[in-house]
């Protein structure tokens, strides 16, 4: 363990793109006690690799990774089966006398873990009924209005457009009767995390941030995304619903569909990740429990500010962007 540092689980968060991979690789070299346990929904998937920006087979020979292909792809995956297995692995890894390395972006998922948040399950004949209901544009603007109607609280928090956030808490009060946004502490709260964890925001400038993910997808075009999204669907079992809600994946299958061409189901992609890059700011940013360390791209010169931040941990929100 490195000197000087207290025993505590470490969260790096942040937008796509941020950097937090190479930023969570370069902490747990530093750390030498650190395993890291991914928060990203589709790095679960074994043979979505390319586009996930999964870590090579060096980076986890170098650190132990977790949650990273657990599922295969024709299966479903959720924020109950992410809290159920982070819980495990965070368990056995502070058995082993290790300290955990979360790493993510997904503001639910990254909630559901260090908050305990209580997460209804799945019920796929009300989904089944709700996604027959709500087809199309119109299906969708009624749907939405249903949960104005019936959970004014979610559906402020909640795009009208997001047809999966919407689909998911009509599927929760339909099958259980509750409001979405009375499950849990509710995500407005910010109380002390139940995990014991100090939880540290990489925060880029929106510019730069933008470049880095044409940068991504393009490096991702190179990499082979269009042979390996043609692979998976083509394989038994192909992608399931979940898998399928990936960001470059869903346009490139569009593409290979007919729908539209790859550069245009290329640029949709980094269209559409700017825009969730713009939707994780958001969330992250009201959670003053984050403490922000800011970077203009030199991510190696984040260690040591983060492991400054271990030894005397920041007031809360320090550093907190405000943009």
């Amino acid at each position: 363990m490195h000197p000087g540092l207290r025993k505590k689980h470490l969260a790096v968060l942040g937008p796509t793109a941020s950097g937090k991979s190479a930023v969570a690789l370069a902490l747990a070299a530093a750390l030498g006690d650190a395993e890291i346990v991914s928060l990203d929904s589709m790095q679960v998937y074994r043979g979505m690799d390319v586009g996930t920006a999964k870590p090579t087979a060096e980076e986890r020979a170098s650190v132990v990774h977790h949650l990273v292909d657990v599922a295969d792809p024709a299966e479903e995956w959720s924020v109950v089966r992410t809290q159920a297995a982070v819980s495990e692995a965070v368990d056995a890894i502070g058995a082993r006398g290790h300290r955990a390395l979360l790493v993510g972006g997904t503001g639910l998922y990254v909630r559901a873990v260090v908050d305990g948040i209580t997460v209804p399950g799945r019920d796929a004949a009300v989904r089944t009924a709700l996604e027959a209901e709500s087809e199309g544009a119109a299906g969708l603007a009624r749907a939405y209005q249903e949960l104005v109607e019936r959970d004014p609280d979610t559906a402020a928090r909640t795009e009208p457009g997001n047809r999966r956030r919407v689909m998911r808490a009509l599927e929760v009060m339909r099958a259980t009767g509750r409001p979405f946004s009375s499950f849990g502490p509710g995500l407005s709260q910010y109380a002390a995390p139940t995990l014991d964890v100090l939880m540290v925001g990489v925060w880029l400038p929106r510019g730069l941030l933008a470049r880095r993910i044409a940068q991504r997808f393009a490096a991702m075009r190179d990499a082979g995304i269009v042979d390996e999204v043609r692979s998976l669907i083509a394989a038994p079992g192909g992608l399931s619903r979940t898998a399928r809600q990936a960001i470059g994946y869903k346009e490139v299958i569009a593409s290979l569909e007919g729908a539209m061409g790859i550069e245009e189901a290329l640029d949709l992609a980094v269209r559409r990740s700017r825009a969730l890059a713009r939707r994780q700011r958001v969330w992250f940013r009201r959670d003053p429990r984050i403490v922000w360390i800011g970077s203009g791209g030199e991510m190696e010169a984040l260690t040591p500010a983060i492991l400054a931040t271990l030894r005397e941990p920041a007031a809360a929100g320090a550093g907190r962007p405000r943009t």
